[in-house]
């Protein structure tokens, strides 16, 4: 990372110890932020191509909070799944993970880890609220850049099937990560738009192999949160950008009612990035979500 962050000093004052954990028949790379002895812990999934750094900013705001947040199968730190990685194993690994870590933590999931989460909760994870950022509401393709979705298509099927450097090399490409970076990005702020980029361009080729890389986008356009959210009784907040070039705010409006119990937040101005260009907006609403006030409401 050569930009610097925007949170970094509310981040340095915050403890942070790496930690590993075998669980689905691997090791998961994790990080806890925060007191061990907090009254809140939460488990917090990133999205997809990144790591969990892509959530310290979010956590810089939740000061206070026992944070646990792992790097997702062949992404950062963290192995690939010994298996195919579908849907399905995903929801697997993150039951065995929260259940051997954080039991009845909080379990928060940004974008892809939305649909991660949605599925661990809907088939059995326990958990007493769910906090879901960014989330994919409605088919990719269906979304305000369907286009760009189906060149994404062929991008990543491109980038499985050429030979194995040249299929790494197109994923790795710099140029085309940069391309993802600006189109999602909503902010007129300077520093904070070379902040993303940078850290876009640090973090977004750290996956295992280009066969993980391919089979997690699978995952994220074949499935979205409206197809588990009937099955999740836990109150649940959604946390949406009225800018969401994937989702748009329509989709998340209708999404809340398909939840036995949900609360939407509507950020404006902001696009897929919320964890970037508006994370004390999101802490704030989190922390109303899961700490009790005075009058020993939520």
């Amino acid at each position: 990372m050569t930009v610097s962050s925007p949170y970094a000093a509310r981040l340095a004052e915050i403890p942070v110890v790496r930690r590993t954990v075998q669980v689905a028949g691997g090791t998961t790379t994790y990080w806890e932020y925060g007191p061990a002895d907090a009254a809140v812990t939460i488990v917090a999934v990133h999205g997809y191509r990144g790591d969990h750094h892509g959530l310290e900013a979010v956590v810089a705001y939740l000061d206070g909070m026992r944070v646990i947040s792992p790097d997702l199968p062949g992404f950062g730190e963290t192995a690939p799944l010994s298996g195919r990685h579908t849907l399905d194993a995903y929801a697997q690994w993150l039951r065995e993970f929260a259940d051997t870590v954080a039991p009845d933590a909080v379990i928060l999931g940004h974008s892809f880890g939305s649909i991660v989460v949605a599925a661990a909760v809907a088939s059995g994870l326990k958990t007493p609220r769910v906090v879901l950022i960014n989330p994919i509401g409605a088919p990719a393709l269906e979304g305000p850049r369907g286009i760009l979705t189906r060149l994404a298509i062929f991008y990543y099927w491109a980038g499985a099937k050429l030979p194995a450097r040249l299929g790494a090399g197109l994923l790795r490409n710099r140029a085309i990560v940069r391309i993802m970076s600006v189109s999602m990005a909503k902010t007129r702020d300077p520093h904070l738009r070379r902040f993303i980029h940078d850290q876009h361009d640090t973090y977004f080729s750290g996956f295992h192999d280009r066969d993980t890389l391919h089979e997690g986008f699978v995952v994220s356009v074949s499935h979205d949160v409206r197809e588990f959210a009937p099955a999740i009784a836990q109150p649940t907040l959604l946390i949406a950008a009225e800018k969401d070039d994937i989702t748009p705010i329509e989709a998340e409006r209708h999404l809340q009612t398909l939840f036995p119990a949900a609360d939407l937040v509507e950020i404006p101005a902001v696009g897929h990035l919320i964890h970037y260009e508006a994370p004390r907006v999101a802490a704030d609403a989190i922390r109303r979500f899961v700490v009790p006030s005075a009058d020993g409401t939520r």
